[in-house]
């Protein structure tokens, strides 16, 4: 009888195969009908507040702009001023300080678009080298419409006018330089109108330099030249 030979292959042992893992099963949970109510009136009262805030901040953003809008259009604007004419007529002439003139007109606008202003006083002051040498009323009492010009002029005479002989030298000497340089001073009371509404009075200041040549005469880049206002 043969023997029987075995190989060392029949001998190795054969892989088994791994146990594959069991999905998990969901944990079911069980909520009572009360539970479900409760979440549904929850998420019905979160929406609710939510379109009650946005409604809120909504309304909050209209009148917000329509009260900048309001302030925009009636917060007043100060007047502006611009020196248009500026004349010392006699001033080629060595011995005019006898009868010395100074005549000017400026324009003042109300760029207000529904306030307009009542100008209650107004008085114009003419300096040279920042001393005063004459003084006097300009207008009337006058009430300005909006979105109007109106101008301003006066005349400094004999009586409201002081120059002697050393201040008229003065006048010539810096003549013979080509300019003569002078600042306008006007104060006015003023009140702004808005509808049916006056506004408390204030005093308004409005500083005009200026500069004439050797006739007498406002010199070009002078004219048309806006003018400081300020309050006090």
């Amino acid at each position: 009888m043969l023997p029987i030979r075995y190989t060392q292959q029949e001998f190795q042992p054969q892989p088994q195969p791994h146990p594959q893992p069991q999905p998990k099963q969901p944990i079911k949970r069980h909520h009572t009908a009360r539970y479900y109510a409760y979440r549904v009136r929850e998420s019905f009262t979160t929406r609710v507040t939510k379109v009650l805030c946005a409604i809120f901040l909504s309304l909050l953003l209209v009148v917000g702009i329509v009260f900048f809008i309001l302030w925009l259009s009636l917060s007043p604007h100060r007047p502006r001023f611009h020196i248009m004419e500026f004349t010392v007529p006699g001033l080629a002439q060595p011995s005019g300080f006898e009868n010395a003139q100074i005549t000017f007109n400026v324009t003042a606008r109300n760029s207000n678009q529904h306030i307009g202003i009542y100008y209650d006083s107004m008085v114009g002051s003419v300096f040279y080298k920042d001393r005063q040498i004459g003084s006097t009323s300009l207008l009337d009492p006058f009430y300005q419409e909006p979105k109007t010009t109106t101008i301003v002029y006066g005349t400094f005479g004999a009586a409201t006018l002081t120059v002697n002989s050393n201040r008229w030298k003065e006048f010539m000497d810096d003549r013979q330089q080509g300019t003569v340089v002078f600042r306008l001073h006007i104060t006015s009371v003023i009140r702004f109108k808005i509808s049916t509404w006056d506004s408390k009075h204030h005093k308004v200041h409005v500083n005009c330099d200026v500069a004439v040549g050797p006739d007498g005469s406002i010199l070009l880049a002078w004219k048309n030249k806006k003018c400081p206002v300020y309050f006090s």
